[in-house]
């Protein structure tokens, strides 16, 4: 099945605009390989620690966590952590300097058979400018 997630940019140090999009993803991908979808479609490069997290705010403690040296990421798929935050909020917090934080949400588009001839994951929209990783500094 292909699950339709919202991912919206909460906070980051370098974030210079708001910016969110919705992807088309095969409800069966785990989420270290979410995170990878995540870092290709965000142009950021993959060199820092991650964690996926359910808490009740952005900034509350977390109730569930996923972190990156942990095998449960390699075992927990999008739609078995899409289910345990379900009354509750869930996040991707990459690079712990940095503190890029995305809230991720489940659309209300039920989830579907693939479509014949599409390739997933695909961005079906987005709105704002995509956040930059390391931008030019000037002084």
């Amino acid at each position: 099945m292909i699950l339709t997630v919202k991912i919206k940019l909460v906070y980051g140090i370098y974030a210079s605009d708001d910016w969110k999009c919705d992807i088309e993803i095969p409800s069966d991908l785990t989420l270290d390989d979410f995170h990878l979808v995540l870092q290709d479609l965000l142009n950021f490069d993959d060199d820092h620690m991650y964690e996926f997290y359910i808490a009740n705010s952005e900034r509350g403690v977390p109730i569930t966590r996923f972190e990156c040296d942990d095998e449960q990421i390699e075992e927990t798929s999008i739609s078995e952590f899409m289910l345990k935050s379900k009354g509750k909020k869930a996040f991707y917090f990459f690079d712990y300097g940095d503190s890029w934080l995305f809230q991720i949400a489940n659309s209300r588009k039920k989830p579907f058979q693939p479509v014949a001839g599409a390739e997933y994951p695909r961005v079906i929209s987005e709105v704002g400018v995509k956040p930059e990783q390391y931008p030019d500094c000037e002084d």
